[in-house]
């Protein structure tokens, strides 16, 4: 009987942790991201061109700005265009970025210092926020 009782438990811990929560949907998304526009920005100092983070409630993708637009990576797996897992997920943008229509838009230039800011990603009742300082940190909070 002891036993049945603790493989029981085991049992129901391992389906509990086995499943993950949407906080942890979101969280992993988040880290993803933040993995993302560090390699973004470091691709803009590189590269000598302009690069962007484009998103919207349902997907995101990276930009490369040309001599007269701006055009989507589709050649780059890392950069490729995404949809979220969570969708759909609200985003904010603390100091408010430039966008197109109801996109959110960050853009990388080709200086190793740029504007700090916070991604804030919610898809429910979870939010996580992506903090940037400006010279290529960022940060899961």
């Amino acid at each position: 009987m002891v036993v049945m009782v603790i493989i029981g438990i085991t049992i129901g811990l391992v389906s509990f942790n086995a499943i993950p929560s949407s906080r942890q949907n979101l969280q992993a998304e988040a880290a993803r991201i933040a993995l993302l526009l560090q390699l973004a920005r470091d691709e803009a100092i590189v590269r000598n061109r302009l690069v962007a983070f484009e998103a919207d409630s349902q997907q995101y993708r990276f930009l490369v700005r040309s001599e007269t637009r701006w055009d989507p990576v589709d050649d780059d797996e890392l950069l490729r265009e995404r949809e979220f897992k969570s969708a759909p997920v609200q985003l904010v943008l603390d100091p408010a970025g430039s966008g197109a229509g109801e996109k959110l838009r960050i853009t990388f230039g080709r200086e190793p210092v740029d504007r700090p800011f916070v991604l804030t990603l919610a898809s429910g009742d979870d939010k996580v926020a992506i903090r940037a300082d400006g010279i290529g940190h960022f940060v899961v909070e």
